[in-house]
């Protein structure tokens, strides 16, 4: 008996040094769980909120769009079948989420953050955005570059039933295609310590896809798919640039390496090639040159976290087409079937 409760002592000091050193990660956890259920509890299944006299008629055609929309990924596309997106949640036009990301100052290297089951990830998400710009200014007091933004959409992994987001609504049709079907993909695969590959994944499987659904949808030469479309070159051309300029400041950061050059001349040199890449922007040949356009003064000069975001989700596009074309005959439903195998 006194050996059980040396035993059990001894298993108790072990329990509280492992909670003592992971308090700031198990405060975050329970901060992640209490917004979700917040969410959660607060949805209403999407059945109920469609027949409310008071929805706007055009927020009814969505919610209704969205649940055939959710039926096409599935049948037609192979994701996985789940009750996501059949309860809705108002956002009373404010944020829901907030992510952090951050990266090393003169190294496109994300910083990571360490959670069970996911492994390591380079953002992180937080329900309340004082809480988010407390850890921002933490990294950024480090050193690092950072930037908190509001997300328009997130997966819970199966953890949670994830909501349609009121913000969805206002979305064009090829957009909220996209959102649902991107989010779907991160329900059918999702690896662990791979966010670059994930979320590169779900771009292209969620761009392809709205494609689809569109044509099938709406018809071929629709008014629908082809605002998507030029939509989507826009993205694709934006974040070609960024990709091009990233290789820049790659080339920069590894020429700091060789030199003995202060840290205010990195600093100087840095924004310097930066200020370049963006205003290279207005040179570029965009549909809509409104939203793809940089004023240097007016708006303010990004940092590195600007450049490994669209790294995280547009880097890999290329190896995914070729994948999609050469070995799955251009069949998206192929496609996401060899994913799935493959991991």
């Amino acid at each position: 008996m006194k050996m059980f409760k040396k035993i059990l002592k001894l298993l108790l000091i072990l329990l509280l040094i492992v909670i003592i050193w992971n308090i700031r990660l198990i405060s975050y956890g329970i901060d992640q769980l209490k917004g979700q259920l917040q969410i959660v509890m607060r949805a209403k299944p999407v059945e109920e909120v469609l027949k409310n006299p008071k929805l706007k008629p055009d927020y009814k055609r969505k919610l209704l769009l969205i649940g055939e929309i959710k039926k096409f990924a599935t049948d037609s596309l192979g994701l996985k079948n789940t009750d996501n997106y059949t309860t809705y949640y108002d956002q009373h036009n404010k944020p829901a989420l907030w992510v952090l990301t951050a990266c090393e100052p003169f190294s496109l290297k994300a910083y990571q953050w360490h959670f069970p089951f996911l492994g390591n990830v380079s953002y992180k998400g937080f329900f309340i955005p004082q809480k988010g710009e407390k850890e921002m200014g933490v990294l950024k007091s480090k050193g690092f570059d950072a930037d908190l933004s509001p997300t328009g959409g997130w997966s819970t992994l199966g953890w949670f039933k994830d909501p349609v987001l009121s913000n969805f609504l206002k979305r064009s049709e090829g957009r909220i295609a996209e959102t649902i079907i991107h989010e779907l993909t991160h329900s059918t695969v999702y690896l662990k310590s791979s966010v670059d590959y994930n979320e590169n994944l779900a771009t292209f499987v969620g761009e392809k896809g709205a494609e689809k659904f569109l044509a099938y949808k709406y018809g071929a030469g629709s008014k629908e798919l082809q605002d998507y479309l030029h939509y989507k070159s826009d993205e694709e051309l934006y974040g070609k640039h960024l990709i091009q300029g990233a290789d820049r400041l790659d080339s920069l950061y590894h020429s700091f390496e060789k030199e003995n050059i202060s840290a205010h001349q990195k600093i100087f040199l840095k924004y310097k090639l930066i200020t370049e890449i963006l205003l290279g922007i207005n040179r570029e040949n965009f549909y809509d040159k409104k939203i793809y356009h940089f004023s240097f003064g007016k708006e303010p000069l990004p940092d590195n976290t600007e450049f490994m975001s669209t790294l995280r989700y547009r880097k890999k596009q290329d190896d995914f087409e070729k994948e999609f074309h050469e070995k799955c005959n251009d069949d998206l439903k192929t496609f996401v079937e060899a994913i799935i195998q493959k991991h």
